[in-house]
């Protein structure tokens, strides 16, 4: 049986302190351990941005390419060969923005490989400026009379676009991060996980999330995809943030 220790390498991320990229790279090790997937087995593919340097961080098989990019790289290589586990991580600004044409056509492509995008709500490696995700008004740098679009909503996307495993996750909720990404990775087409995080230097701190997060229980049915795009939508007007298996078909 594989340890943490067999994902750990020498090198430390660099994030800054109390990150909640911290939180993601320890669930996707403990993800990786608890499924017994073998480093060899196993390819990280990611883009650019704060997140993008996961794969750095992971003894594991890795690429890191260009930013909004890492869907493509991580399609091919499961394509190639179908035996291997492939994660792609995105970013907000990466994954929905730059990237967003790609997310869209893995969606309704359903080639059998996870995608995990850390979602703060900022360009965080490059200083706060606003993302595809970030509240209407959102003032930083780059649009100091505040943003004028509206938010992407990236669960009612995926669905839309027919993704078939889509669901909501929390960096600062480990336990229930870590059951996610497992059931993500074993999934049988394409695995969309939209993970919320902290962006304590440019975005919301930690206490942000504490009253918005809520986890979906037993009662709720994850294959009424009708039922799906409500709940996608709900945050739109609540405000709060369901964590859980959106949606799922079976």
């Amino acid at each position: 049986m594989l340890t943490l220790k067999d994902f750990q390498r020498e090198e430390q991320p660099n994030w800054c302190p109390t990150c909640g990229n911290f939180g993601i790279i320890l669930s996707v090790k403990k993800a990786l351990m608890e499924l017994n997937v073998p480093q060899e087995e196993t390819v990280l593919v990611s883009g650019v941005g704060c997140f993008a340097k996961l794969p750095y961080w992971i003894k594991a098989y890795g690429f890191v390419g260009l930013h909004g990019r890492s869907l493509p790289v991580a399609q091919g290589v499961k394509l190639a060969n179908s035996k291997l586990k492939v994660i792609a991580f995105g970013g907000d600004g990466d994954g929905y923005g730059e990237g967003g044409n790609h997310f869209i056509h893995a969606c309704r492509r359903n080639v059998n490989i996870a995608y995990f995008v850390h979602n703060n709500g900022v360009f965080g490696l490059t200083t706060g400026q606003y993302s595809p995700t970030s509240k209407k008004g959102t003032k930083s740098k780059s649009s100091p009379s505040g943003s004028e679009e509206m938010p992407v909503n990236p669960l009612a996307l995926a669905i839309a676009s027919g993704a078939k495993f889509v669901a909501r996750a929390y960096s600062g909720d480990p336990k229930g991060l870590v059951e996610i990404m497992k059931k993500a990775i074993e999934y049988e087409g394409f695995a969309f996980v939209d993970i919320m995080q902290s962006c304590i230097t440019f975005g919301k701190e930690h206490d942000y999330f504490k009253d918005k997060i809520y986890h979906l229980d037993d009662s709720y049915d994850a294959s009424d995809k009708v039922k799906a795009m409500g709940k996608a939508l709900d945050y739109e007007e609540t405000e709060r943030f369901a964590l859980g298996i959106i949606y799922q078909e079976l």
